[in-house]
């Protein structure tokens, strides 16, 4: 399979702000973990990082218009809790996506308790650092 793995705003920083929230890692190890994953397993990986909503929005109908992807696994950050574009893009293609997280969200904030992606989603793994990434990939290939 092929995954698109795409994280947005912030996740750039990640390794480097808050760290006792997200870890030391940076995006560039855990693209690379990711990588390697997937290529042990005979699978492929693409990755894509921007902080701009609109970005991603274009990202998600490329890989739809484009069928450059077997499953898509998204990092929104912050976007998760609000962005109807992110929502409404994620509907209108016919890719698997999975909701990921870093951190265990629901342990945080309250407003980041709340995902207006999920429920488009075919499932959420989060708190687990890059191991929710790991636990998206095996659970979009069995899907």
């Amino acid at each position: 399979m092929k995954y698109l793995i795409i994280n947005g705003v912030n996740l750039n920083l990640t390794g480097k702000r808050e760290k006792s929230v997200y870890g030391t890692e940076t995006l560039d190890d855990l693209n690379a973990k990711l990588a390697a994953y997937c290529k042990a397993n005979g699978d492929e990986a693409a990755f894509y990082q921007s902080n701009i909503e609109g970005e991603l929005v274009n990202k998600l109908h490329e890989a739809f218009l484009g069928k450059t992807c077997d499953a898509i696994v998204l990092n929104a950050g912050a976007f998760t809790h609000y962005s109807y574009a992110l929502r409404d893009a994620i509907a209108a293609i016919d890719i698997p996506v999975a909701e990921v997280h870093i951190s265990n969200v629901h342990a945080r904030e309250e407003f980041r308790k709340h995902s207006v992606l999920s429920e488009v989603c075919k499932g959420v793994v989060c708190g687990f650092g890059v191991g929710s990434y790991i636990a998206a990939i095996e659970g979009l290939k069995n899907c």
